[in-house]
């Protein structure tokens, strides 16, 4: 075909097109539509495919909805809550009737013809990780503190708390540094207005180890004995292992967003830090639609049916939470197994999560003693060292 239109554009006289079709493989009402084509527009172009008429297509009036939505809504104004205020919105008068709201895909779809979105070719899909999350509100609180850079350029620290199943926004401490204090200081905003925990997860930060339980396991660090005092467990993330406190992590860039968003100009203060931070926290918590829980946070902690917290073991369908305690010479019971953890361990009291087979132990301080894969046919076992 790049042939025949190239001869017609050239006009490269063809005497015979009859035998010059049936040589080349070519219908003969095509070289015709071809030739007729170069005649009038001098050139050989594919024309659109483009149906004339498409009636499941998303109308003009939608289309200018939701692009007015992407700027009504910033900060928060990606395809699900984009998707959360037009259902909104269809339930009010005005609305044509028999017009549904479109999914969240063409949302996205109509962003991108528009040119407004961020894309991140290289982001991991969301499809690709295993969504965990405890049953209850207060089941678990997740610790991690994260910089922040006031105007005259030094760098200071939030130690920011989030529940992990509401996703409310605990507390959010400003300090010069990650030390332990700050870290008991955000511990103890969150259960002043919020309550104790079952659970505290931190990473393997100084400020969340104290390091003196490593030698000692009757001796936690400062926080662990702040987090035991609430009457919760503490237990650490496995090292160089972020996703464990994903939920953590990601209020961070959460975080930062709104401060860009309401504080353009960096903080002068600590102390003005942290006010900003208490107004985004009050925005996170009791107006932003979290996609996660498809609410806000606050909401979603104040319609959960129960709430977890120290003396509760948190409850969950694939996992579990069991305190026990080892015998003198280093051994403990789980179920029907019978598991050494080590004479070092004798006497102390350990943290059990336990899912399916798969089992982990947590010491006092936090710190991962060991896991193991369980195997139902045998009594006994041997911990694997972290």
């Amino acid at each position: 075909m790049k042939l025949l239109d190239a001869m017609l554009q050239v006009g490269t006289p063809i005497e015979n097109v009859a035998g010059w079709c049936r040589q080349m493989g070519v219908n003969e009402r095509t070289y015709y539509r071809h030739r007729a084509r170069v005649a009038a527009e001098g050139v050989w172009s594919e024309r659109s495919r483009r149906p004339r008429r498409s009636p499941t297509a998303t109308p003009d009036w939608l289309i200018e909805r939701i692009v007015a939505a992407r700027a009504e809504l910033a900060p928060d104004n990606g395809a699900d809550n984009i998707h959360a205020a037009l259902l909104e919105r269809a339930d009010r008068p005005g609305w044509p009737a028999g017009v549904r709201v479109p999914a969240r895909a063409t949302i996205n779809r109509v962003l991108g013809r528009a040119d407004l979105l961020e894309r991140n070719p290289r982001k991991r899909p969301k499809s690709s990780w295993r969504r965990f999350a405890y049953a209850r509100p207060r089941d678990c609180y997740q610790i991690d503190g994260t910089e922040h850079t006031l105007a005259d350029g030094t760098v200071v620290v939030a130690i920011d708390m989030i529940d992990d199943c509401s996703r409310a926004w605990v507390a959010s401490h400003v300090a010069a540094r990650e030390t332990t204090a700050a870290a008991i200081a955000a511990l103890s905003g969150a259960i002043a207005e919020f309550g104790a925990p079952g659970l505290v997860l931190a990473d393997n930060g100084s400020a969340f180890t104290g390091r003196v339980g490593a030698t000692n396991l009757t001796r936690p660090g400062r926080f662990a004995a702040a987090v035991t005092a609430a009457g919760a467990r503490l237990i650490h993330s496995s090292p160089y292992h972020p996703q464990t406190l994903g939920k953590c992590e990601r209020l961070h860039q959460t975080a930062d967003k709104l401060l860009d968003h309401f504080f353009p100009d960096p903080a002068g203060s600590i102390a003005e830090l942290q006010r900003r931070l208490d107004t985004v926290r009050a925005h996170y918590n009791d107006r932003r639609r979290h996609s996660a829980v498809r609410t806000t946070p606050h909401r979603a902690w104040t319609q959960a049916p129960a709430h977890g917290g120290p003396g509760q073991l948190p409850l969950q369908t694939d996992a579990t939470v069991h305190r026990l305690t080892v015998i003198p010479h280093g051994t403990v019971t789980l179920g029907k197994h019978l598991i050494r953890l080590g004479a070092r361990h004798g006497g102390t009291e350990v943290t059990a999560l336990v899912n399916g087979n798969q089992v982990a132990f947590h010491a006092l301080s936090g710190d991962l003693i060991g896991q193991l894969t369980l195997d139902p046919t045998q009594r006994y076992a041997t911990l694997c060292a972290a």
